[in-house]
């Protein structure tokens, strides 16, 4: 009778998901349903790590999550676990054929996440690599379901666009994470007198990875590009709203975009989905 079990664990996931994130959650609702479950699964896997580092500060972090990563790779390997949230994933990871080396990177960059790091531009993208471009390279595994050509052919933009969304996200969160994380992932930079100059550069950067993303964005398959695309949509409008805010506003505090504002966005991108406009 696993298969209770499995429907729970993954009911447990994408619980997570629409608990944690609200733009993930409707960019999950419009790909195809066949596709939701997986990627529900690996967002519960990355934001269960990412609670660890970001969040159990009264705990060890360190043993929790060499704990997390242990299980994981048990549960890949036995194709089961006791923890709901690595028990979907593993069936993911074993269904689609997903790069151990990927999940590796992953938790490497959490890993990171627990030590006061001073960001050179080689652990900046050392960073970007594994908490951010390898998720993007997990979900089109998923996307692509076995196609290795359409794989390789997408993999640029995937990772191009883990990595703008990981910076706006940098962007995002600064304040919270400078003041109350102690961490500045951003190279060669003082948040403690961060300028107007700075920033722009940072955003140069991002808008390119947005510019190389779309790209892949249009060739996906049509039962992903939608969702995709919708998430593309949200995280560009949330850049564009912290580009026309000065530096001094985002280190203030956190830049939003509110739920109706979201929702008004995804009906956008529906109608041009279906207009064939993106």
């Amino acid at each position: 009778m696993k298969e209770i079990f499995d429907k729970l664990s993954a009911q447990c996931s994408e619980m997570i998901t629409k608990r944690y994130s609200t733009s993930f959650s409707l960019g999950i609702y419009f790909l195809n349903e066949r596709l939701r479950q997986p990627i529900y699964s690996i967002y519960g896997f990355v934001r269960l790590a990412d609670e660890i580092v970001d969040s159990f500060h009264d705990y060890n972090k360190a043993i929790l999550l060499s704990k997390f990563k242990r299980d994981c790779f048990e549960a890949i390997e036995d194709g089961i676990s006791l923890n709901p949230v690595l028990n979907t994933f593993q069936q993911v990871v074993n269904t689609y054929h997903i790069d151990k080396e990927l999940i590796e990177l992953f938790l490497q960059s959490m890993e990171m996440d627990l030590q006061q790091e001073l960001y050179t531009p080689e652990k900046y993208n050392q960073y970007i690599l594994g908490s951010a471009q390898v998720v993007g390279l997990m979900c089109l595994q998923v996307f692509t379901e076995g196609d290795r050509q359409q794989y390789e052919k997408l993999k640029d933009s995937a990772m191009q666009l883990g990595s703008a969304f990981q910076k706006v996200n940098f962007l995002r969160d600064v304040n919270a994470d400078y003041f109350t994380l102690s961490r500045s992932y951003f190279p060669n930079v003082n948040l403690s007198a961060f300028s107007n100059t700075e920033k722009k550069i940072i955003e140069e950067e991002i808008e390119a990875e947005f510019q190389r993303a779309i790209i892949g964005i249009r060739q996906l398959p049509a039962s992903s590009r939608n969702g995709v695309y919708l998430a593309y949509v949200y995280y560009k409008k949330l850049f564009n709203k912290i580009k026309s805010s000065t530096a001094e506003k985002v280190m203030s505090g956190r830049i939003r975009i509110s739920n109706a504002h979201k929702f008004g966005l995804m009906f956008d991108s529906i109608i041009r989905y279906k207009t064939n406009t993106i």
